[in-house]
């Protein structure tokens, strides 16, 4: 019987019992650094995953953009963080509507993004809890730390509507590093970074409760994680090709996968899949080459993409593939992968157990 042969390729799937078991893995882990978890949802979109983490000990959850919160929110999960200024009058209504019906914290770096939720907190009757983003090396947002942020604190503090409830950083750079001692160090730099603002803004009397940090590696690493009261892991919870390059995962620890088909095997050594970028996204791994992992058969490389199509390479002396083969793969990036679907399968010991709704599919503003 060929793999999942119940499902049509490609097919996304979600190995439950891996899932839970990195979901499980990482709250123990988390409750021994003494250190709160608010998972990213971004990595999954789902409601159903999400309850998972939050029946597993999350304080909450966090969002990129205003709409996931919106679905979550729809969903009954109302204790929200939304990581990523917003801009815009349209925007701000929608905040302000949000924010009268669940518990949001929002995070802001300028003073047209303060002034914004200072309008909104005022309109409420119910002040904005508000996270100052901290730049934590990638340049793309945030304050720098130190003496610019303790000076933004204190414009922060003068405006209506508005309590300001701790800092955020994501020191993305954490993924150039390639082993345990570069992750520690670098983790410590960003607690060092973190702690030493805190301290700054509270010797001011400016009222710090969260201190926010850390993507995926740091919270594997939370014992480093001293002085820094939440994570916002959310890829841990699938894992992927990245993560097996950086050596922060094993194969068997990824959980979203992708059933394909072999389509074609046009030379030796060269097969088609039925799977291309809009399946398995473009995107590259760390520390790794090609598009994926060809799970149980490492003789058997994806070295490239189209838009339907995908390219394997193989020693034909020591493989065989034919058209028709069902082959499992682990993409290079997951948190792409849910957001390109209406649904997933879970699965358990190879057969479907449940299809898992994708609630914030297309949630990008």
């Amino acid at each position: 019987m060929s793999l999942y042969a119940e499902l049509t390729t490609p097919a996304v799937i979600v190995d439950l019992d891996i899932a839970e078991r990195n979901i499980s893995a990482m709250a123990e882990r988390l409750r021994r650094s003494g250190v709160a978890h608010r998972p990213h949802i971004k990595s999954h979109k789902s409601a159903a995953i999400a309850r998972r983490q939050l029946a597993a000990g999350a304080v909450g959850i966090t969002v990129a953009k205003l709409s996931e919160a919106e679905a979550f929110a729809d969903a009954g999960i109302a204790d929200i963080l939304i990581a990523y200024s917003i801009v815009g009058e349209d925007k701000l209504r929608r905040l302000e509507a949000l924010h009268r019906r669940a518990s949001l914290i929002a995070t802001a770096d300028s003073m047209p993004v303060a002034k914004g939720l200072s309008a909104v907190g005022t309109r409420a009757g119910k002040p904005v809890k508000v996270l100052i983003e901290i730049d934590g090396g990638l340049h793309r947002g945030g304050r720098q730390p130190g003496e610019d942020t303790l000076a933004f604190a204190r414009a922060l503090r003068e405006l209506p509507g508005i309590e300001i409830a701790g800092l955020m950083g994501y020191y993305g750079k954490i993924y150039a590093q390639r082993d345990e001692a570069g992750f520690a160090a670098a983790i410590r730099g960003e607690v060092a970074e973190m702690s030493a603002t805190a301290e700054l803004l509270r010797g001011e009397g400016i009222p710090i409760g969260i201190v926010s940090t850390g993507a995926s590696p740091a919270a594997i690493y939370s014992h480093e994680l001293r002085g820094v009261t939440e994570v916002r892991a959310g890829n841990y919870v699938f894992f992927d090709a990245s993560g097996v390059g950086l050596g922060i995962a094993r194969e068997d620890d990824c959980a979203l996968r992708v059933v394909v088909t072999v389509v074609s095997v046009p030379l030796p050594g060269r097969a088609t899949i039925d799977a291309g970028t809009k399946t398995l996204t473009g995107d590259r791994a760390h520390g790794r080459e090609g598009f994926g992992i060809v799970v149980g058969r490492p003789g058997i490389r994806v070295t490239g993409l189209n838009e339907e199509h995908g390219f394997l390479e193989f020693d034909p002396e020591g493989e065989r593939i034919e058209v028709g083969d069902r082959l499992e793969l682990v993409p290079n990036h997951s948190c792409v992968l849910p957001n390109l679907c209406d649904r997933v399968a879970g699965v358990r010991g190879g057969q479907l157990d449940a299809w898992i709704r994708i609630d914030a599919r297309g949630c990008c503003y």
